[in-house]
């Protein structure tokens, strides 16, 4: 099947289903392929077989993240209720998710690969949480990162903006797989699950997933929604998250008032 801002493949005889991010360069994610990721997210729940859902961008980068536009402090509630739906559709799912990384991951690109359990990236992988430039701060990152990495390199990422190479993901512990010199990303990640992840139950993969991820999950169902509102309530009154966001689309720097 295929959607006009996501492609969809099942491999394997239909153990794993691949969603491509169709929007090259950049593939926002903007809310329209949202609504399109959660509508095939809502038709898994019977795919009792399905075994991995592989996230995946066209092109050379995986995702620079959501609309700026939609971060505005009139369309912000709808982007956050879009983009935080897809992460508590994949939570009720359970089934075991992965990201193949090339090029920028960014924003809520980089946090719809850390929700993944696993992540396989090439040499080319770039990974930021860049959104404190603008004057505003990720939710689902906020809650993740913290789990994934821990703290240290959580206040690192969210607080510096700063982007990190290949190399340092894979040596904080973000990344399950890095791939040699010249080897597609999917290639390597093909023959990973062929070896780690087919031989196992499928029902198997989403009782264990729901185990070893009950403070995961926890975050996600009670602490997200938190950081929404948190984001929505404080953050969107406050003048320089605005001016951030204006500062950004008008191309100039933002004239900061700290408050």
């Amino acid at each position: 099947m295929e959607n006009r801002l996501i492609k969809c493949e099942k491999h394997f005889d239909g153990a794993v289903l691949k969603i491509t991010l169709n929007a090259p360069k950049a593939n926002i994610l903007e809310a329209a392929m949202l609504g399109e990721i959660a509508c095939t997210l809502a038709g898994l729940s019977n795919e009792k077989d399905l075994k991995l859902i592989v996230f995946e961008g066209e092109g050379k980068h995986f995702s620079f993240g959501a609309a700026v536009p939609e971060h505005t402090k009139e369309n912000a509630a709808m982007m956050l209720r879009a983009f935080h739906g897809v992460f508590y559709d994949m939570a009720r799912l359970l089934v075991p998710t992965m990201a193949i990384v090339r090029g920028q991951c960014l924003g809520g690109g980089m946090e719809l690969a850390l929700f993944c359990n696993f992540i396989v990236a090439d040499s080319t992988a770039m990974f930021g949480q860049p959104e404190i430039v603008l004057g505003v701060f990720p939710p689902p990152a906020s809650v993740m990162l913290p789990k994934k990495v821990g703290q240290t390199y959580a206040d690192d990422l969210a607080l510096t903006g700063r982007s990190i190479d290949a190399a340092e993901a894979k040596r904080i512990g973000l990344l399950t797989v890095l791939t040699d010199e010249g080897t597609d990303a999917w290639d390597a990640a093909t023959k990973w699950i062929e070896k780690h992840i087919l031989p196992k139950s499928a029902e198997s993969l989403r009782t264990a997933n729901a185990a070893v991820r009950t403070d995961f999950f926890r975050g996600i169902r009670e602490d997200l929604p938190r950081m929404e509102g948190l984001y929505l309530k404080e953050l969107m009154e406050s003048h320089d998250a605005n001016e951030g966001i204006k500062a950004f689309m008008e191309k100039r720097k933002p004239e900061w008032k700290n408050r």
